[in-house]
């Protein structure tokens, strides 16, 4: 077997060339203008809100029970994944946390099956997966693929009038970026929802703390610190029958034009907070400093291991932000606020100074409840729409890695106008990444001060 159709075979594979359905076709003319409860009246004479999950690593599989959890009147009823082995692990999963959560055990069975009605033909898996979900006949669509993949998914779901929602970040280069923007957009002319994974603008405790930074509590903000320190992650170890694409795809985080580098995928939830702090207004210039200093493996792809950069804004606010992945270092995940009147801690929920005040309220699951704010506004049509700022604190991340990449200052309009594609579409398991090996098996590393901004 190749080393392509090794990857792909499965029982869930076995309708991959499942055509596009009229009635997928039909959604997008009668979803323009938002899903009505008289548009989710489907055959059955139901008012079922029908998910679809594209994506099913970890972050998938819980926004998939994150979102089951959120409307007891919803289903997931299609799941993409480039491989089929990710695909059945999420499903399987899924039934055993669905099952997990009834109430009476003797009726786990009935609560999985009026949950989970993801047949075969809805197994959607290979490169196209995504698109073949979204073609399909859903209401809702999930993206939490790698971050490659979200801009071109991201249009095609809108453009087929699916509500969404969106993993962070949701690009991996500035052409990405623009396109989430005008999607938005484009997603506002349709009424369509559009929630993000920024997961802590739907923290209650992180909310109120906000609220009350952005009231004043701490007067005028002088300096932001962020940071996000952390040790190791997950590496799949490369495998005989792999083709170059499918290791770069199953070790996607390892790979700046998959993931966009660390401070992006991951960093970009503490730059997100201090641009909801700065009224999500974009910084003049960026400048810092970053490297690969302990995680030199080839194993890890072509990402640093360190980023630190300061981003100047025109009243003045600078904001630091650091972020690490190291084993046995010094680990700190916080939003220090300092104000004229006082300071806030995000994430301890604390203010001090002039005011003192502690956040002691309910603390439901953040992730619960971007999903429940999410089916809300669809049944109410009262309409959310979070892609400027999924896009914009995005963009944050990015510029990050252009400052520290080429050792540059770069101005946010630079940065925001760049040509510099990391995201071209990929045909196939055997094509070649845009990133190869040398021949001692290592991949070309941004140099500071060499590599340029293009």
């Amino acid at each position: 077997m190749s080393s392509r159709s090794s990857v792909v075979a499965s029982s869930c594979s076995t309708r991959r060339d499942f055509l596009k359905t009229t009635s997928g076709a039909a959604a997008v003319g009668a979803l323009a203008g938002g899903l009505s409860l008289s548009r989710s009246a489907h055959a059955a004479g139901d008012d079922v809100l029908k998910i679809g999950l594209i994506g099913c690593g970890g972050r998938g599989t819980g926004a998939a029970v994150n979102a089951l959890r959120a409307d007891k009147n919803c289903k997931l009823v299609a799941m993409a994944d480039a491989f089929a082995d990710r695909l059945e692990m999420s499903l399987t999963a899924i039934k055993k946390t669905v099952a997990k959560q009834s109430q009476d055990p003797t009726a786990a069975d009935r609560l999985v099956a009026e949950k989970v009605a993801v047949d075969p033909d809805r197994c959607f898996v290979g490169l196209d997966a995504g698109q073949k979900l979204i073609d399909s006949d859903v209401d809702v669509v999930l993206l939490c693929e790698p971050p490659h993949f979200r801009p071109a998914h991201l249009k095609a779901a809108i453009d087929a009038g699916k509500h969404v929602f969106a993993e962070k970040p949701v690009a991996v280069d500035a052409p990405g970026v623009r396109s989430v923007l005008a999607s938005a957009e484009e997603a506002k002319k349709k009424n369509l929802n559009l929630v993000a994974g920024l997961c802590w603008r739907y923290d209650a405790g992180v909310r109120e703390t906000m609220k009350r930074v952005l009231d004043g509590a701490i007067g005028d903000i002088t300096t932001i610190r962020e940071t996000f320190l952390t040790g190791t992650l997950w590496q799949r170890p490369r495998q005989p029958d792999w083709t170059e694409m499918v290791f770069q795809l199953r070790n996607w985080y390892y790979f700046t034009w998959l993931s966009g580098d660390f401070n992006v995928e991951q960093h970009v939830h503490s730059l997100d907070k201090a641009a909801w702090a700065l009224n999500d207004k974009p910084p003049v210039r960026a400048w810092g400093l970053g490297g690969r200093q302990v995680r030199t493996d080839p194993k890890f792809g072509d990402i640093y291991d360190h980023h630190a950069v300061v981003y100047e804004y025109a009243n003045g606010v600078q904001v630091f932000a650091y972020c690490r992945q190291m084993a046995g270092c010094f680990k700190d995940i916080s939003d220090q606020f300092f104000g004229t009147k006082g300071r806030a801690d995000i994430l301890k929920n604390r203010i001090t100074g002039q005011t003192r005040w502690h956040y002691t309220g309910p603390k439901p699951s953040m992730y619960d409840v971007e999903h429940q704010e999410l089916f809300a506004a669809i049944r109410s049509g009262k309409t959310i729409n979070n892609g400027d700022y999924l896009a914009r604190s995005t963009m944050m991340g990015i510029l990050g890695r252009m400052v520290d990449y080429t050792g540059q200052c770069l101005t946010w309009d630079q940065a925001i106008n760049s040509q510099q594609t990391l995201a071209p579409k990929i045909e196939s398991f055997d094509a070649e990444p845009p990133v190869l090996p040398d021949k001692d098996g290592r991949y070309p590393i941004a140099i500071p001060g060499v590599t340029p901004f293009v």
